[in-house]
């Protein structure tokens, strides 16, 4: 893929263009050269410094325009139970309860509440996450095209009562670091929990994405739908004995009640799902933080040649969305709770009957090799120079993909 270091002027090119070049492969994965390993270079931003500001910024994103009518009471929220709160809070949000992951593992603010009998709830849809234990608070985290993820947290609210929703930064001690990309991103932890929950061993450190094993995913998670699949850490309680670390079965359910959750599943394609998502978005993030960095040191200008390391960052950005060094899923494909498919589809765009959520599920997760991730309101928002330019890079690399049928290189097909 030719990349001239000159280039100023990214074509622009419509999200269906990008949709009807994805449609023809059905078959084939991206180019050899995308399949790169992962580029980042040793930068991280100043967060309170310019042009980020991160904490003094007001988000423009969806749930942050709510903020006033949730504390003020005005959505309209079953308040019967803490669990009806929390399935009409969803509702509120348009966040799909299928999308319910269920963690053990004390890797949250909310630690103390969190353990085997215990486990904390995740819900999300493309744009926005909500956390929520039994007993706790609720937290959310939301996606701005500016800031990249930001943190809020408040108590589930009773009944002619009026809440506060904090901006919470302490958050950003596992937000802004490593895992993910130094920039405010999102998380997911995989550990070796012991008996309470606590961390005996960890796995994937700094990585995120459909790049990591599955044998290294899941630790700490409950998960159901596998299809007896389970090559992977999920389910499972470590041990510790004479120095060696090994795990027994920790089914869902057998330590708590699932009827205490709006969903009784944790599915595995969720889970898949949420992976992929959770990459993307903290490439994405990072992305718009160096390119907006670039821009600053140029007087608000773009260069005329990006940095060599910036440069790699992009290519691999772009591979990601085109699925590049996706691992195999299990081989007897996997099945996903339907609710949760019906759910995740409810948004799909189409271009002559395709669209970038069509699943594919054996031996992979997309029927199309371009990621939904280009047809969200995150990604819309981003600078819209760095967005034509990841999308005139999709599409010279879409562009050079071989028909269906034919398996490009470096990728199963």
């Amino acid at each position: 893929m030719k990349r001239p270091s000159d280039r100023t002027g990214p074509r622009t090119l419509a999200h269906g263009a990008v949709l009807g070049l994805a449609g023809v492969l059905l078959m084939a994965g991206p180019p050899g050269p995308l399949r790169a390993a992962p580029a980042t270079a040793a930068w991280e931003p100043d967060l309170e410094a310019e042009p980020h500001r991160y904490f003094q910024r007001t988000p423009r994103d969806r749930f942050s325009r709510l903020i006033p009518a949730l504390a003020e009471g005005r959505l309209p929220l079953d308040r019967s139970s803490e669990r009806a709160l929390v399935r009409s809070l969803l509702r509120a949000l348009d966040i799909p309860e299928s999308s319910q992951l269920l963690v053990f593992s004390n890797t949250s603010l909310q630690l103390s509440l969190i353990h085997p009998g215990n486990p904390r709830a995740l819900y999300f849809s493309d744009e926005l996450y909500l956390g929520h234990v039994p007993g706790g608070k609720i937290e959310v985290a939301t996606l701005d095209p500016d800031l990249g993820a930001v943190f809020y947290l408040f108590d589930l609210q009773r009944e002619g009562s009026r809440g506060s929703v904090e901006r919470a930064r302490r958050c950003m001690n596992c937000h802004a670091n490593e895992d993910t990309m130094e920039v405010p991103g999102l998380s997911v932890k995989s550990v070796a929990p012991g008996p309470e929950g606590g961390s005996l061993d960890t796995f994937r450190a700094g990585l995120s994405g459909h790049a990591v094993p599955l044998s290294e995913r899941l630790g700490g998670w409950y998960v159901t739908g596998t299809g007896g699949f389970d090559g992977h850490w999920g389910n499972r309680m470590g041990r510790l004995f004479q120095g060696e670390l090994g795990a027994t079965p920790l089914e869902p359910g057998r330590r708590f009640s699932l009827d205490r959750y709006p969903v009784a599943t944790s599915d595995f394609l969720a889970h898949l799902l949420h992976e992929h998502q959770v990459g993307g978005v903290n490439r994405l993030v990072r992305a718009q933080y160096r390119w907006r960095e670039v821009r600053h040191r140029h007087g608000g200008s773009l260069p005329l040649a990006w940095p060599a390391d910036l440069e790699a960052e992009l290519a691999e950005l772009v591979g990601y969305l085109l699925f590049a060094g996706e691992v195999p899923l299990p081989a007897g494909g996997v099945a996903g709770d339907p609710a949760f498919r019906e759910a995740f589809a409810r948004n799909r765009r189409e271009v002559e009957g395709r669209s970038l959520k069509d699943l594919d599920l054996r031996p992979r997760l997309m029927r199309h090799r371009c990621s939904y991730l280009v047809h969200t309101p995150f990604f819309e928002g981003l600078d819209p120079d760095l967005r034509r330019r990841l999308l005139g890079d999709l599409a010279e690399a879409l562009a050079s993909v071989p028909g269906p049928g034919t398996p490009a290189r470096g990728h199963p097909g």
